[in-house]
């Protein structure tokens, strides 16, 4: 299904950090690196109207945040680490500052204060089914109108990325799964 961009929607590119990039993280994505130039070409598209988000170790350790971290301790590192750096590929992207949230899902007051109540979003990035479905149900639950350009979004696997697309794939008309071309509104 298509969804071609217009002018009030907005791409959000979730998380093009080195932490889910890099392939000797253990949150690499083996499928990053073939995401990264539809992502380029989305945004060129978008032009201003591009947000980037970053995933920051910043959460509560007294919460459910502490297990996680217990869980994951190559991840317990200072927000200034660079495994939280946005990757080369991504600088500029935006003309607009990351929105640096401790959460999986990024839709939030930050965001909805840019787009708008009920806005228009391109979701694109990194993991799909990890920040970009949370992103996307949370967006939805809030009344936006989400279109997921799968092939510009890194699962942690195939079978994972297939798996979460199935279950944004069931929000329709709120989510539409769609590709970079009918996007962009190429063949």
């Amino acid at each position: 299904m298509s969804a071609p961009a217009t002018g009030d929607t907005w791409l959000v590119v979730i998380d093009p950090q080195a932490i889910f990039a890099a392939p000797d993280s253990a949150w690499g994505s083996p499928f990053f690196g073939e995401a990264m130039p539809r992502i380029r070409a989305l945004a060129d598209a978008f032009g201003d109207r591009v947000l980037v988000t970053r995933w920051m170790p910043t959460a509560d350790r007294s919460t459910s945040w502490g297990d996680y971290f217990a869980a994951w301790p190559f991840a317990d590192q200072p927000p200034s680490d660079p495994l939280f750096a946005l990757v080369p590929e991504a600088a500029g992207l935006s003309p607009h500052p990351s929105i640096d949230l401790p959460t999986f899902g990024k839709w939030g007051p930050e965001v909805e204060a840019v787009v708008g109540r009920g806005g228009r979003l391109v979701l694109a990035g990194v993991s799909t089914d990890c920040c970009v479905i949370s992103t996307a149900l949370a967006a939805a639950d809030a009344g936006a109108h989400v279109t997921i350009a799968a092939d510009a979004c890194a699962g942690s696997t195939a079978e994972n990325h297939a798996a979460a697309l199935q279950v944004m794939g069931l929000y329709p008309p709120q989510i539409i799964i769609s590709d970079t071309a009918a996007v962009l509104g190429t063949p």
